[in-house]
């Protein structure tokens, strides 16, 4: 089972590279220019057989991660995650360009020495990373934490594109492993779900979305909590909530799980994450945040499955039929998400009467 699981995972890593920019040139290398080619017209041509290999490969991941998952007890969850960090530390951002973003703000204060929350890419219009950016438009987006995690890789890789590329990975696995690490002190069977849960593998290493730093160090923070080393605790939420703010509530989580308190930072959490899907756009990524709950809340990230299996499918438009350029498409993801909120809370509605049943 394992080594099957390792060759989905370095399928998933080949496979990442069939939406690599065409305007991106990784390495001037012939075997690289030939495997480019090869990956790019699946992407780009056969996209019909594109989608079926990222059905087949996050099919796979959630099997993979149920069974992972029962058997917690005989396996080390923080050597799986070393195993799926060291491999997929080669995948590209196939589904988002958000990483090559994070990497020239940071490049604006190491390499021109200038403030991203002032700048903008198109401020530097004679940079050749700019033919494969997104979003150049805008400043700085982010809180007061992320920008000096990146600038150390940034800095270390003194203006190359591919050391920053690197860099920048590693930064992601390390943040991973933080969290399968501080989850294996709280519970080891939530640090199975966390090093193996198709959506923090995609979205968080793959993808590398700068919400699994913010989980990562919130779950931290959880652990000192239950330690009681309450200033440490809250001060790692606190460096989560400066990543993207959405998880500054957490600093005053209480000890006790049924404080109203709790209740009230569950439900501001939660209210954000529906803010931003209905007034700006759902993004799959987004829903990273809510694995934060994980130390406290283990079974809530069980009961939405199917939504969580759902997002991942919203990639559909992007892949089959290229892009979300037209509002067909945007629509078809929407429908897409809202058909799996619907099923999930079928089968909960479904699930709860059955046990009852059960019970009796």
């Amino acid at each position: 089972m394992f080594i099957l699981y390792v060759f989905i995972l370095c399928i998933l890593t080949l496979y990442s590279y069939a939406l690599v920019d065409p305007n991106l040139t990784l390495i001037n290398n012939s075997y690289w220019v030939t495997f480019r080619e090869v990956v790019i017209q699946l992407g780009y041509y056969q996209r019909d057989t594109s989608w079926f290999i990222y059905l087949f490969l996050i099919i796979s991941l959630f099997i993979f991660s149920y069974l992972f998952i029962r058997k917690y007890n005989t396996v080390d969850p923080f050597k799986i995650a070393l195993i799926v960090s060291g491999i997929l530390l080669f995948s590209y951002p196939f589904l988002s360009h958000d990483f090559f973003n994070y990497i020239f703000d940071a490049k604006i204060f190491t390499y021109y020495h200038q403030n991203p929350y002032l700048k903008t890419p198109l401020d530097f219009p004679k940079d050749e990373w700019l033919r494969f950016m997104h979003w150049v438009h805008r400043s700085y987006p982010y809180g007061p934490t992320f920008l000096p995690l990146t600038i150390i890789p940034s800095f270390f890789a003194v203006g190359k594109f591919i050391l920053n590329y690197v860099f920048f990975k590693i930064l992601f696995a390390l943040s991973y492993l933080l969290g399968v690490f501080y989850l294996q002190k709280i519970d080891k069977k939530s640090a199975f779900i966390f090093a193996t849960h198709p959506l923090v593998i995609v979205e968080g290493l793959v993808n590398a979305h700068n919400d699994l730093i913010g989980v990562s160090l919130a779950i931290a923070g959880f652990y000192y909590l239950s330690q009681k080393k309450e200033w440490v605790g809250r001060g790692l939420m606190l460096m989560s909530g400066g990543i993207k703010y959405i998880t500054i509530p957490l600093v005053i989580w209480q000890k006790k799980k049924t404080h109203w308190l709790n209740y009230a930072v569950i439900s501001v959490v939660i209210g954000m994450i529906i803010y931003l899907s209905l007034f700006l756009e759902i993004q799959t990524w987004y829903f990273l945040t809510l694995f934060v709950f994980l130390p406290v809340y283990r079974s809530a990230i069980d009961k939405i499955q199917i939504f969580l299996f759902g997002l991942l499918m919203s990639y559909y438009p992007y892949i089959r039929l290229g892009g979300w350029d037209t509002d067909e498409k945007m629509a078809l993801k929407h429908w897409i998400i809202i058909s799996a909120v619907i099923l999930n809370i079928a089968y909960l509605l479904f699930y709860k009467r059955f046990y009852s049943l059960f019970k009796k």
